[in-house]
């Protein structure tokens, strides 16, 4: 099946089952706003809690936050976005659509990789177990001539991005005979900067309103706060500060379902340490932040770093997290060497010292900033399109079944009574009142009890139970698998001992120590 048909089942799953649907849908919706569904919230507080979770507590010196949305407008001076927070930005004559100048050409990038991998898989399934994939990279000339144009085109890609030229940005999309997917056509406006954060105002009459902005990232809100924490949490370097917020960016390309989007949640850690100790610090994390990803068992080959070709004026190092989307390999994690430049701007700015006294060093000092940042609603995506699956069933049916880690699920366990009459019904309830506190747990009586399986595979729960005669007579319950599918027979008494080791968060959360 193409990968653009497997995404677009993924999003009319998630709105038919409850996961995300169009925001103010009835007034015909807003481009990239979404709400979360019944389902969906219960997913992503999930996410949420996996990652809160990871950071503080298995991290004895990392504390949370939680800042406001409106934040002082000089605090985006500081920060630099009011002058350099821009994507660069090209239109299509004939489609009038916009795109990012700098996605079309990775996109195009991407396209040799994608005509590398097909050279190789090709050979593979052609010389089976004996097939040497270094070697034959090594010496196919097709492969060769494909890495060949791919290695000069990013060459000439970071250079052109590096020193910000617009004009040649545009010349390298004209050069690679790029086309607008929407026209087929080649016929492209200039490439223009356009900045990306929201402005409003804020005041008790129009007259004197200030003007302020919508935050476009978290991590300001940690910045400023830096010493606060510090000297309330008597925090000793190196330490960091979680937070878990909205943010909001006015994207002219949003697109991709919620993978880009105009208000969007982050999951941010800067973590503060002794300058020159920040490259140690930047491998740890990356080692740390990588491992958090693939404990979740959606295929550790679909995960990869993508070094920044580009670093962001305050970066000395920068790596993203790209996990395999059905759109190709996308960005879920960021995380940075930050170095000094935030406190020290807001330091410039504010006129008030951000730095730190070292009782080891016996000295003050501006900290450096190792960031990790993570979109909730990406990591969403990823979850998401990990777990989609349709299998073939004995008899020629299909199935849809969410293979979501247990501990992520949005609901642990199905109470289904096999018939809703002779007491099945009743104590079908008395068993789900019983295990409502330990478990996220749904009731379902409608339909075939084959149905109501299905139901609950759409939806990812990884157990359900079914409460049928013979429960009335031995106490006991058929529960049943949802990725094998298989079922036993158990006692009522050991489904919380049965179930609260597969579905827990605490055993993902002890394979990080």
């Amino acid at each position: 099946m193409a990968q653009d048909d497997v995404f677009k089942k993924i999003v009319s799953h998630s709105k038919e089952y409850g996961f995300v649907f169009p925001s103010s849908e009835i007034y015909d919706g807003m481009g990239a706003v979404y709400d979360y569904g019944q389902n969906g919230v219960e997913l992503k507080n999930n996410i949420k809690k996996y990652w809160w979770d990871s950071m503080t507590l298995l991290n004895e010196n990392v504390v949370g936050l939680d800042s406001a949305i409106f934040m002082h407008p000089t605090i985006w001076k500081a920060s630099g976005h009011v002058d350099a927070f821009s994507d660069p930005l090209i239109d299509n004559k004939d489609s009038k659509k916009r795109y990012r100048a700098d996605v079309l050409i990775e996109e195009h990038l991407a396209k040799f990789e994608d005509k590398i991998k097909k050279e190789v898989d090709k050979a593979a399934k052609k010389f089976g177990e004996a097939f040497d994939e270094v070697q034959f990279k090594a010496t196919n000339t097709r492969v060769l001539d494909n890495e060949s144009k791919r290695q000069a085109l990013h060459e000439r890609f970071a250079k052109t991005l590096n020193e910000g030229d617009l004009s040649e940005l545009r010349q390298i999309i004209v050069d690679c005979e790029i086309v607008c997917p929407v026209s087929g056509t080649r016929n492209w406006t200039e490439v223009r900067q356009f900045n990306l954060m929201f402005a409003t105002e804020m005041g008790s009459t129009a007259e004197g309103a200030s003007k302020v902005y919508l935050r476009p990232e978290t991590a300001q809100g940690i910045f400023v706060n830096f010493l606060n924490v510090q000297k309330s949490g008597r925090m000793k370097i190196p330490f960091g500060i979680a937070q878990i917020g909205k943010a909001f960016r006015n994207e002219i390309v949003a697109r991709q379902f919620i993978f880009r989007m105009r208000e969007f949640e982050q999951m941010e850690m800067q973590f503060f340490v002794r300058p020159g100790e920040e490259l140690e610090w930047f491998a740890k994390w990356k080692e740390t932040r990588i491992k958090w990803h693939k404990l979740l068992g959606m295929g550790e080959e679909k995960y990869r770093f993508h070094d920044h070709e580009k670093l962001a004026h305050y970066a000395n190092a920068a790596t993203d997290i790209e996990y395999q989307m059905p759109f190709g390999f996308k960005e879920v994690e960021g995380i940075h060497s930050r170095t000094d430049f935030d406190l020290s701007s807001h330091e410039k700015f504010s006129g008030k010292k951000m730095q730190y006294f070292d009782p080891e060093l016996n000295k003050s000092y501006v900290p450096f900033v190792i960031e990790t940042s993570i979109g909730v609603d990406r990591m969403f995506l990823s979850v998401l399109s990990g777990s989609y699956c349709e299998e073939k069933l004995d008899g020629g049916d299909t199935r849809v079944v969410l293979k979501f880690p247990p501990a992520l699920a949005p609901v642990k366990l199905a109470i289904l009574p096999l018939i809703k009459k002779d007491g099945l019904a009743e104590k079908a309830k008395e068993i789900m009142n019983s295990l409502k506190f330990e478990f996220t747990c749904q009731y379902d009586e409608k339909d075939s009890i084959g149905k109501r399986y299905r139901r609950q595979d759409a939806i990812g729960t990884p157990y359900c139970i079914t409460i049928d005669h013979q429960t009335l007579e031995d106490q006991t319950v058929t529960i049943r698998n949802r990725d094998t599918m298989l079922q036993e027979r158990i006692a009522i008494d050991s489904i919380v001992s049965k179930l609260e080791i597969e579905v827990s968060m605490k055993t993902l959360l002890r394979k990080l120590i």
